[in-house]
């Protein structure tokens, strides 16, 4: 089967993922969100697919709030289980491949070493539950799929880390964070800039390497030093500062579990597509400074 020769589509236009895939890519992606492409809503998934006719998709949408998840499952299943599942369907109708994104929270966080796409899944909570469906749905309806786990992915667009401790140090001298959690953070314009090199060696004739892989930053820290490091670029801009509380995450009850070992092993990612992503301080510099500027 020919592949159509359309653009990148990209399910999710105003989240953090696909507004960095926007920004980054090149003029032929195409981000597509709600209400034209709503991932519980398979007939407005196939009105886009026949629309655009792309010769890859990929899949940034989702339902990610990992709390609210836990009282709104059927929510959370749709758009991390259901949509995903469709859209796969409609990819292997097209002769194209998806590329989805998951996350670390598929994971228990008990292992000791970082996390390699083939261990087992454990999730904790319902939207890991959630995404992990998701994952096995792809897999059976699109043989022609890069499942691709990402964690703790930060930037200057939409809600993540870094604009919530700014905006809670604007609002209180001190903040409270969990500092026996650890991962490896992940620029969001340097995964957006990863998954674009992914899709584009995946579009070339002959690729083989479909599967599961992980993409996320290099260095090791804990939420607490994050968060310190934060303030520490935001006192330099002229910005928000506050006093960092760490805690254990035993003791910072939250509705959802997390786990805590958010590492995720990325040399099967740098083995086949030949990516490192740069290393993430630059990237939480870069953020900091935009947000401080943008607030004024």
């Amino acid at each position: 089967m020919t592949r159509p020769a359309g653009p990148i589509l990209v399910i999710g236009r105003e989240g953090q993922l696909a507004r960095a895939l926007g920004a980054v890519g090149a003029g032929d992606i195409v981000c597509i969100g709600r209400p034209e492409a709503d991932l519980s809503d398979a007939d407005k998934l196939a009105s886009v697919m026949a629309r655009h006719q792309p010769r890859l998709v990929l899949n940034a949408g989702g339902f990610t709030k990992v709390d609210p998840a836990e009282t709104q499952e059927a929510q959370a299943f749709a758009l991390n289980r259901f949509g995903p599942e469709v859209l796969a369907g409609l990819c292997q109708g097209q002769g194209v491949p998806l590329i989805h994104i998951s996350t670390d929270c598929v994971f228990d966080g008990e292992s000791a070493a970082p996390y390699t796409p083939d261990d087992q899944p454990r999730p904790l909570s319902v939207y890991g539950r959630s995404k992990l469906a998701g994952e096995e749905a792809v897999a059976v309806r699109c043989p022609q799929h890069l499942i691709v786990r990402v964690s703790w992915v930060f930037s200057e667009y939409a809600d993540n880390f870094v604009p919530l401790m700014l905006r809670l140090a604007r609002e209180r001298p001190e903040v409270t964070v969990v500092d026996d959690q650890i991962g490896y953070p992940t620029y969001g314009p340097d995964l957006a800039a990863g998954l674009l090199a992914m899709a584009e060696t995946a579009m070339k004739p002959g690729f083989t390497g479909w599967g599961t892989y992980h993409l996320a930053g290099r260095s090791e820290t804990n939420r607490a030093a994050m968060a310190r490091e934060i303030f520490t670029v935001s006192l330099a801009e002229g910005g928000p500062v506050a006093r960092v509380n760490p805690v254990a995450t035993a003791n910072y009850p939250a509705p959802a579990a997390r786990p805590l070992n958010a590492r995720l092993n990325s040399s099967r990612a740098e083995l086949v597509f030949g990516i490192v992503l740069p290393d993430w301080h630059a990237g939480l510099q870069k953020s900091v400074r935009t947000l401080v500027k943008e607030a004024g």
